[in-house]
């Protein structure tokens, strides 16, 4: 796999996660920890990405 397509790849999970972390907090009794653990997933992917980018 080429560092386009990863990056490709993290950046699709990155969106997935931001879509469901939005869902998730238009929900009543979503569970607040899931989110936290969904926020901390994206911050690593975006991480990743900026470290693959560069």
């Amino acid at each position: 796999m080429s560092v386009a397509s990863h990056v490709e790849e993290l950046r699709k999970k990155h969106q997935m996660l931001s879509d469901a972390v939005e869902k998730a907090q238009k929900r009543p009794g979503s569970n607040d920890l899931e989110i936290v653990e969904m926020k901390r997933e994206k911050l690593r992917l975006k991480e990743e990405i900026s470290r693959l980018s560069h």
